[in-house]
């Protein structure tokens, strides 16, 4: 059964929302940053990278 209550202007439910337009335009709560952001996993890539080749070249050596 629907709720009884009218609608605001909004035409949301004044006691249960609904209709909601999802997160807001410029949202900054999604913004990648720290460990996960393009730059450090290239930074990490590159790294693993140059590990693998010292780790050769030391078999190489030895």
């Amino acid at each position: 059964m629907s709720c009884q209550s009218p609608a605001m202007p909004n035409c949301r439910c004044r006691m249960h929302g609904g209709k909601s337009p999802g997160a807001p335009k410029g949202n900054t709560y999604a913004l990648k940053h720290g460990r996960f952001t393009a730059e450090a996993v290239q930074n990490r890539r590159m790294l693993s990278a140059m590990v693998k080749e010292m780790k050769a070249l030391a078999e190489l050596i030895t």
